[in-house]
């Protein structure tokens, strides 16, 4: 494990009690303009189907963040509040880190217990096969 993610998870602690107090629009904002930067160009079309029009909500659980997304014919944007979660990712922010850096998949994360899927199954499955034919989204 990386000696700095000890680090992180104090800083995490701290500033999370701000962070849930927050809206959490803006970092939704941000993350959805970082998906349609890395992520989307690279979607095969034969994903788009099942991972479109459904809200997906990303909890990061050391910063208190639940970010509700949505992938429309124009990219990644906020999901309605009322948007009932299709599919719900759960995970700390180092786990986030390591899935999107390629250092590991959501299979070892998930037995790792460090990534929790919840919802749509088969929206789920999609989504893993998906990023795991991508690879990282960045080195």
């Amino acid at each position: 494990m990386n000696a700095a993610l000890p680090a992180f998870g104090a800083v995490a602690e701290r500033i999370r009690p701000l962070v849930q107090r927050l809206p959490m629009q803006p970092p939704a904002l941000a993350l959805a303009a970082a998906l349609n930067r890395w992520l989307r160009p690279r979607l095969p079309a034969d994903a788009l189907p099942a991972l479109s029009n459904r809200c997906v909500e990303i909890a990061v659980t050391d910063l208190g963040l639940r970010l509700r997304l949505q992938l429309d014919p124009r990219g990644f944007g906020l999901a309605s509040a009322s948007a009932p979660v299709a599919l719900r990712i759960t995970a700390a922010a180092p786990a986030y880190w390591r899935l999107m850096s390629g250092r590991d998949d959501a299979d070892r994360l998930f037995f790792e217990r460090a990534l929790v899927m919840e919802g749509d199954t088969e929206m789920g499955l999609i989504l893993k096969n998906t990023l795991d034919a991508i690879g990282p989204l960045w080195p």
